[in-house]
């Protein structure tokens, strides 16, 4: 049943995309129904979370050591004879990856129902869910992949899948670049995987993920040393390679930039993008690989390092941003510094942990956005919102439980993750004061960011025009093929709750939000035990605290949540007070507002001088030297040609004379080789 798991979404991709091609892309200006194309591709990611779900129930009755199923599809690659390389198209499910194939396909299936509201007055439904099925399945070959260029495979296939979707509305210009923006990003990081894979071929032999463990292990199932005969700067230079990738995939500084601007996606894709999928590939191959990362304390620094200022970072952005995607987009960006800094000071299980709990309180907020710009008629600016509450109750209800779980307040999932890689960050063996206070004032900035989102959202007074009576609810979609209702000329826009296909996904996102962080309660963690055959505790780093600090370190996090929820709440309650705070911050809030001014650094930096460069070669080199020396063979050429044919006169007399020529000529040449 495994490798049905990634065909499943593949099926559904083939289908939905045939019928597109052949049915729906040559039908002019007529609109296409979402209802039969969303059918489609949600049944196929459910049968394959159906799948998994099977799977797992058959890991859980599996003994501790055993909990491995593996198949072989194919064999991909011979070369060399015996002794050479051999590569097999193999999956292998274990403890690790049956928690990322649950999440993928469980909270994607719901992503997908979602957009059969979603996406109800797109021009192309069926193109739209054929790429969504293909972003799952090329996820689910990346975690199922029992090597490294398996995994690189689907790792490259949701960077394609990206870029498809971010610019799904290609005719808008800057959609189309924010999908080159994430595909050329994600190519830079890439390059740094491809020469870490080709590191650890050369030291080990090998790049299937059992084989390379087993060089860690020792007799008796324990990590035991760095294979002899491997110094630790080469593991040290594979693992810092293999981060550059992650730094791309999950969107950590400096290659960060492409994620804010993927929100130029269907709102569906955002979620899908920033929850389930994509983002959190780099934390699963630094968990997969944890073995030998654990040999390797200075890419644990700098894994660490990086993570908690791309946190720090993206919360000091998102304060300042009115889009309430971009918030979102920057939340994201924050919340997988998290986990990197859980995985740098050796805490993989806690990166998991967070994860999965980020998957259902992101996709919940995700989707939670999409009701809200569904219902505001295609409105994104927060600063134009405000008293949802009443008008769109049951988005309000969902939202509020996503807000409360990523402030990090008990007993939502949010918090049990959080405060666990706050704790990892403090008393680990490769922790520190500093990323603890770094990761805490975070916690404190993520709280009041996303409570200023809430109130400006749903709390205080209207901000918007409304139309007096129900009005067209269902105007027609824009020149794009957008998804939701069109504002009418004069700004006015009735508000409205989402329907049933929409606000179903969010109440059970909501429910997996409130509870989902029990699997991990401190020290009855049934995560911890679940994960221990792929996450030795010999890998996960010592801690040298007293446990009662832990308590101590919980009440700090939650006191600093709340502090920052009663700060946003006291400032936007008075909108004029919010007001001369930015005044009297005006040039701190320009630098926020305007992100640090990063893309426009890399614009002048190294965007416009290749661009310069490029096209100074262009000049000087391809049309003055190469175009010239093509056209010059061609104006040879012809020069001959014309040259030869005038011999060509037509005349049998002339033809005959110069066939005696050569005759003669021929004759003579034989007979003074006689001579």
């Amino acid at each position: 049943m495994l490798a049905w798991i990634p065909l499943f979404p593949l099926i559904g991709f083939l289908i939905n995309g045939c019928w597109y091609a052949f049915f729906q892309a040559p039908v002019g200006g007529r609109k296409a129904h979402a209802t039969l194309p969303g059918i489609i591709a949600s049944l196929s990611i459910f049968a394959s979370f159906i799948l998994s779900l099977l799977l797992f129930l058959q890991l859980k009755d599996m003994p501790a050591e055993a909990r491995v199923i593996e198949q072989t599809v194919f064999n991909w690659m011979h070369i060399g004879g015996s002794s050479g390389f051999h590569l097999d198209m193999a999956f292998r499910l274990d403890s690790l990856n049956t928690l990322f194939t649950l999440v993928i396909t469980g909270v994607g299936t719901l992503i997908h129902i979602y957009s059969i509201g979603y996406m109800s007055h797109d021009a192309t439904p069926g193109r739209f869910f054929s790429y969504l099925n293909l972003f799952c399945f090329a996820m689910l070959m990346l975690v199922l992949g029992a090597s490294l260029p398996v995994l690189f495979l689907g790792w490259e296939g949701v960077g394609l899948c990206s870029y498809l979707l971010i610019g799904y509305w290609y005719t808008d210009d800057e959609k189309a670049s924010a999908g080159k923006k994430a595909f050329i990003v994600n190519r830079v990081g890439d390059f740094g995987f491809l020469l870490g894979m080709f590191l650890i071929f050369t030291t080990f032999g090998s790049l299937d993920f059992v084989a390379l463990k087993t060089a860690f292990i020792s007799g008796h199932g324990a990590l035991a040393a760095i294979p002899a005969g491997v110094s630790p700067g080469t593991i040290t230079a594979i693992c810092l390679l293999l981060f550059v990738g992650c730094m791309g995939k999950s969107a950590q500084i400096p290659l960060y930039v492409w994620l804010p601007d993927a929100m130029a996606g269907p709102t569906p894709v955002s979620a899908l993008i920033h929850a389930a999928t994509m983002v959190t590939s780099g934390i699963y191959m630094v968990a997969r690989l944890n073995f030998m990362f654990s040999f390797s304390p200075t890419a644990l620094g700098v894994i660490a390092t990086v993570g908690a200022f791309t946190a720090f970072f993206a919360a000091t952005v998102a304060i300042a941003q009115n889009d309430i995607k971009k918030v979102l987009a920057y939340s994201t960006v924050s919340q997988l510094g998290y986990m990197f800094l859980a995985c740098g000071v050796g805490a993989y299980t806690a990166g998991v942990f967070h994860v999965i709990t980020h998957a259902f309180f992101k996709a919940l907020l995700f989707l939670g956005a999409g009701s809200v710009i569904h219902g505001m008629s295609e409105e994104q600016d927060i600063t134009k919102m405000g008293g949802l509450r009443t008008r769109m109750p049951v988005t309000f209800a969902v939202f509020a439980i996503g807000w409360l779980a990523i402030c990090g307040l008990p007993p939502f999932s949010g918090f049990f993750s959080k405060d666990e890689i706050l704790w990892q960050a403090f008393s680990s063996e490769h922790g520190s004061i500093f990323l603890w206070a770094l990761g805490a004032v975070t916690a404190v900035m993520t709280a009041f960011y996303m409570t200023r989102l809430f109130y400006l959202t749903f709390l205080g007074q209207p901000r918007f025009k409304e139309v007096a009576g129900p009005g067209k609810s269902h105007a027609a979609h824009d020149s794009h093929g957008h998804d939701s209702h069109a504002k009418p000329k004069d700004g006015a826009i009735h508000v409205h709750e989402s329907p049933l296909s929409m606000t179903g996904p969010l109440m059970v996102l909501a429910v997996l939000s409130a509870v989902g962080g029990l699997i991990g309660i401190p020290h009855m963690s049934w995560l911890e035990k679940w994960l221990e055959p792929v996450i030795p505790e010999a890998a996960e780093a010592a801690t040298h605290m007293v446990p009662s600090m832990e308590w101590v370190l919980m009440g700090v996090s939650v006191l600093g949540a709340v502090l920052g929820i009663a700060y946003a709440f006291n400032l936007y309650k008075d909108l004029a007070k919010a007001a001369k705070l930015k005044q009297r911050y005006a040039g701190l809030h320009k630098i926020l507002e305007n992100k640090w001014y990063v893309d426009e650094f890399y614009q002048g930096v190294i965007v416009r001088p290749i661009f310069n460069l490029s096209q100074a070669l262009w000049k000087n080199f391809d049309v003055a030297v190469i175009d010239r020396v093509v056209l010059g063979f061609g104006r040879v050429t012809q020069w001959t040609g014309q040259s030869a044919r005038t011999i060509q006169t037509g005349s049998i007399q002339v033809y005959a004379f110069v066939l005696l020529i050569g005759l003669v000529a021929s004759v003579g040449y034989l007979i003074y080789g006689l001579v």
